[in-house]
C-alpha cells in the first residue's frame, strides 16, 4: 500500500517542530550599523518594516514558541576568523564580514538565543550550505522547519528551497520576513511559495500553542 504524503500545512507535531531565526542580526537591523549601506537612514522601507512589524511577529513567535515546547534556532551571518579569510568566495566579492568580536554581528537583543538555544554561524546565503544545520535538525527530530528573517529573497529564500530539498516541510511565515522593498517580498514569497507554506504570524502562534496544549 502506498503511504499518503503529508500536506505542506499539516499540524505541527510535539517534538519535531523547530523555529529558525535567519540573520536577524544589529549590523542589518540598526540604522546606520551595516556600513555597506550607509545611505540608509531609519526612513528607509527596510527599517520601518523590520521595526513595526519583522520584529515585533518574531518577538511573538518566539514566546509562543519557547511556551510550547518549540526547537529555537538562530543563524547569523559570521565569519570564523576576524580576518575573514574562511569566508565563501561570494561573501569576498560581495564583499560580506562580520568579525567574531563585533558586537553589532550578534542578533538584536529581543531575538538572542535563551539558555542552550542553538546559534550558528554561516558565511553563505543558504545555512544548509555552510553550515552543519541538517545534521543538527536530523539530530533533534526535526521535521516541520518554521522560517522567518532578512532577506526575504536572498537568505530566507535559500533557507526554504534547501529545507524542501532536504525533506523538511517548511513553513515561512511571511509577516515576519522582510526585504529591502515591499515588491522584492512579495516576489520572492510568490517564487519561493511552491517549496513550503506560505501562512502569517496569527496562524503559526496558534499552531505552536496547540502543541502545548496536547502535551
Amino acid at each position: 500500500m502506498t503511504q499518503a504524503l503529508p500536506k505542506r500545512d499539516e499540524a505541527f507535531r510535539t517534538g519535531e517542530t523547530a523555529l529558525l531565526l535567519v540573520d536577524m542580526q544589529r549590523i542589518w537591523l540598526e540604522p546606520g550599523a551595516d556600513p555597506s549601506h550607509p545611505e540608509r537612514g531609519p526612513d528607509h522601507y527596510f527599517y520601518r518594516q523590520t521595526c513595526s512589524q519583522t520584529i515585533p511577529n518574531q518577538e511573538r513567535l518566539l514566546a509562543a514558541a519557547r511556551a510550547n515546547g518549540v526547537e529555537v534556532l538562530h543563524t547569523i551571518i559570521q565569519s570564523l576568523t576576524e580576518d575573514g579569510r574562511d569566508r565563501s568566495l561570494d561573501h569576498k566579492l560581495t564583499p560580506i564580514h562580520v568579525a567574531p568580536s563585533l558586537p553589532e554581528g550578534l542578533p538584536v537583543p529581543s531575538l538572542g538565543p535563551v539558555g542552550d538555544e542553538i546559534m550558528l554561524p554561516k558565511t553563505s546565503s543558504g545555512i544548509f550550505n555552510s553550515t552543519n544545520v541538517d545534521y543538527l535538525l536530523k539530530n533533534l527530530g526535526i521535521r516541520y522547519l518554521v522560517v522567518v528573517g532578512v532577506l526575504t529573497d536572498q537568505c530566507v529564500d535559500m533557507t526554504v528551497r534547501d529545507g524542501a530539498d532536504r525533506g523538511y516541510l517548511v513553513t515561512c511565515v511571511s509577516d515576519a520576513c522582510a526585504t529591502i522593498t515591499q515588491e522584492r517580498h512579495d516576489i520572492a514569497l510568490k517564487a519561493f511559495g511552491g517549496y513550503c507554506w506560505v501562512t502569517d504570524t496569527d496562524t503559526v502562534v496558534d499552531r505552536f500553542n496547540a502543541l502545548g496544549k496536547k502535551a
